[in-house]
C-alpha cells in the first residue's frame, strides 16, 4: 500500500455504506412510484446498477481497512459509541441494493439471477441487522459510558431489522407455498416488532436531549433526519406484508390488509411533523456555516423511506393525496442526492472527507 493511500483507508468507516443505502433508494424509490413517467424506469435501473457498484467498492475498501487496520476497526467498533452506531449501515447497503436487484435487476440480469442475489443479500443483511441491533445496545449498557441524552445516530442499528422486515415480503412469491411462505412473513413481523419497540425506547430519550440543547458538533444536526427512517420503514413494512398475506397465511390476510392503513396514516402524519422540525433545525445549522460531512446522507435514505412508504399507502388507499406526498417527497429526496452525492465526490477528490 502506498504511503498516500494510507492515511485516508485508516480512517475509512463503516459510515460510508450511507452512500450506497442513499443510492439505492433512489431507485428503489422510483420503482414504486404510483404514477408513470416516461424513461422513469430506465433512470431507476441506472441508479440500482450505480448502487451496486457502490456496494462492491465500499465493501472492498473496508475489506481492505479491516485488513490494512485492524487495530482501527477494532477500535471504531469497541471503543467509539459515534463510529460504532454507524455500524447499522452496512447490513441496510445489502438490503437495499438486493431489493433493487429483485425488483430492478430482470431486465438485466435475467429473473432468476435477480431472486438468487436478492436472497443472498437479503440472508446476510437480515442476519447482520439482527446482530448489530443487539450487539450495539449491549455495548451501550456494559463497555461505554455513554453520557447526556440519546442522540439519533442511535437508530442506525435498531432500525436496520426493519429494514429487513420491510424487504423481506418481496421474497415471499419465490418461496415454496406452506411453510416456507408463513415462516418468512412471520420472521418479517417479529423483526418489525423487535425494531419497532427498540425505536419507541429511544425516541423518548432523542427529543430530551435536543430539547436540552443543539446537537454538538454542528455537524451531527442532519441525523435529526434519522428519525424519519424507522417512521417511513415500518410503513412500508406494513404495506409490503399485507401485499403477501393472501398467499402465506390467508387465515390472517384480512386483518394484515387493514394494518397499513390503521397503523401507517398516523405514522406518516408523524412523519411530516418531523420532517419539518427536521428541515427546519438544519436550515438553521446551514446559517451558521454548517460544514459538510458524511453525515449528510441522512438527507436520503430516511426521506426515500417515507416515499416508499406514501406509495404503498396511495396504492392500498386510492386517494391522490398519498400520492402526491410520495412524489413530493421523491423530488426532496431527488434534489437531496444530487447535492450530497456532488459534495461526496468533491470531498474524496480533495481527501477533506479523510
Amino acid at each position: 500500500m502506498s504511503q498516500a493511500l494510507a492515511p485516508p483507508l485508516r480512517a475509512f468507516g463503516p459510515q460510508w455504506h450511507s452512500a450506497v443505502m442513499g443510492t439505492a433508494i433512489v431507485a428503489n424509490a422510483a420503482s414504486v412510484l404510483p404514477v408513470r413517467v416516461p424513461s422513469l424506469h430506465a433512470f431507476a435501473v441506472a441508479m440500482w446498477l450505480l448502487s451496486f457498484v457502490l456496494l462492491f467498492c465500499v465493501a472492498a475498501v473496508r475489506g481492505a481497512h479491516m485488513a490494512a487496520h485492524w487495530d482501527e476497526a477494532k477500535a471504531q467498533l469497541l471503543d467509539r459509541p459515534s463510529n460504532a452506531v454507524f455500524y447499522g449501515c452496512p447490513p441496510m447497503a445489502l438490503l437495499a441494493v438486493g431489493h433493487g436487484t429483485l425488483v430492478l435487476g430482470p431486465d438485466v440480469i435475467g429473473a432468476h439471477a435477480a431472486v438468487t442475489i436478492d436472497a443472498v443479500l437479503w440472508t446476510l443483511g437480515a442476519v447482520y441487522s439482527v446482530a448489530v441491533a443487539c450487539g450495539i445496545p449491549y455495548l451501550m449498557v456494559t463497555r461505554w459510558r455513554m453520557e447526556g441524552g440519546a442522540v439519533p445516530g442511535w437508530l442506525l442499528p435498531v432500525v436496520a431489522p426493519m429494514v429487513a422486515a420491510a424487504l423481506g415480503p418481496s421474497l415471499v412469491p419465490h418461496l415454496p407455498p406452506g411453510q416456507a411462505q408463513a415462516t418468512m412473513l412471520y420472521a418479517c413481523y417479529a423483526m418489525f416488532g423487535a425494531s419497532l419497540l427498540c425505536t419507541l425506547l429511544l425516541l423518548p430519550g432523542i427529543w430530551t436531549g435536543l430539547a436540552q440543547g443543539e446537537l454538538d458538533p454542528i455537524t451531527l444536526t442532519p441525523t435529526l433526519f434519522l428519525v424519519l427512517g424507522p417512521l417511513g420503514q415500518s410503513t412500508t413494512a406494513m404495506n409490503q406484508l399485507a401485499d403477501v398475506s393472501a398467499a402465506a397465511v390467508p387465515e390472517y390476510a384480512a386483518a394484515m390488509k387493514a394494518l397499513p392503513i390503521v397503523y401507517g396514516v398516523p405514522v406518516m402524519g408523524f412523519a411530516l411533523v418531523w420532517l419539518v422540525v427536521a428541515a427546519s433545525a438544519n436550515v438553521r445549522a446551514m446559517r451558521k456555516g454548517m460544514p459538510f460531512a458524511m453525515t449528510w446522507w441522512a438527507y436520503t435514505f430516511p426521506v426515500g423511506t417515507c416515499v416508499t412508504g406514501a406509495a404503498g399507502l396511495a396504492r392500498h388507499t386510492g386517494l391522490h393525496v398519498f400520492t402526491g406526498m410520495a412524489l413530493a417527497l421523491y423530488a426532496l429526496l431527488l434534489a437531496a442526492w444530487l447535492v450530497v452525492a456532488t459534495r461526496t465526490v468533491r470531498g474524496v477528490c480533495t481527501g477533506e472527507l479523510f
